[in-house]
Order: C-alpha cells, then structure tokens, then sequence
C-alpha cells in the first residue's frame, strides 16, 4: 500500500500455508508495475535474510521491524544496521529515525479494508478468491480517492 495515497498498489492471495515472506518478490513486482518503490515498511514477519536480499536487489530501503533476539553479525548488512541502532539507541528511536510509525498507516488501510468487506471471501477456488478480492481493493481505492 502507498502510506501517501492511501492506496493498495499490489497484493498476492496465498493459501494459509504460505509464509508472508514468500510473497514479496510478487508483492514488488505489482507496487512496481504502478511506480518506483523507495522503501518498504513491513513488521517484524518479514525479518529474513531473503526479504532484505530481494529489496536489496531492487534498491528498495528496508523499514523492518528485527526479531526481539535477532543477531547484528548475520545477514545482510541493512538488518545488521538496523539490529545495531536498537541496540544501542532503543527501539523507539530507531522507530522514529527509520520511519517505522508510518507502518501504521498500512494496518489503517487493513483495518478499513477488513471492516468494510469483511475477512472472508466467498469464491470457491483461489483464481476466484483473487478475482474477488481485486475487485474489492478496485472498490477500495476508488473509496480513498472520494
């Protein structure tokens, strides 16, 4: 979602076995369809080596939430920065330095999207759970832009 506009800009339906994480390549793929991606803000679900490869590899700042006991001498160098500052300053500075509140804006975007159509989907198969549920992020976004 655009923390500006307020928009969805990309999703993927994934069934409940598939780890969030799996799907940020497809996630990147459809944000960047639409326009250049600077930086991603996710929550601490998303704190693996292959999320910081891929926005690495995209050139695309991460904004993550590192796991309570997370190590700053593994993985990429941009999670070891980020482990550091928490370390030294605090979370709540490196929050406010990272940007990190603005994620907030994305769990609005959830809790709004969730209360006006509800949790559930009505297809039957996952192609018609995706269509449905484009159509209902189509409906969304013409909402927010009212």
């Amino acid at each position: 979602m655009n923390t500006m506009t307020h928009e969805v800009v990309s999703m993927e339906v994934t069934t409940d076995d598939v780890h969030d994480s799996r799907a940020v390549p497809g996630l990147l793929d459809g944000a960047e369809g639409k326009a250049r991606v600077a930086e991603a803000l996710m929550d601490g679900a998303y704190d693996s080596g292959e999320v910081y490869e891929e926005l690495e590899k995209r050139r695309i700042e991460p904004v993550i939430k590192p796991r309570r006991n997370a190590r700053s001498d593994t993985g990429p160098p941009a999670r070891g920065r980020a482990v550091g500052m928490i370390r030294e300053l605090g979370y709540g500075t490196w929050a406010e330095f990272a940007g990190y509140g603005r994620r907030w804006a994305v769990e609005t975007a959830y809790s709004t999207f969730k209360r006006l159509f509800g949790e559930g989907a009505m297809g039957r198969s996952l192609r018609s759970i995706a269509l449905e549920l484009a159509g209902k992020v189509a409906l969304y976004n013409m909402l927010v832009n009212m």
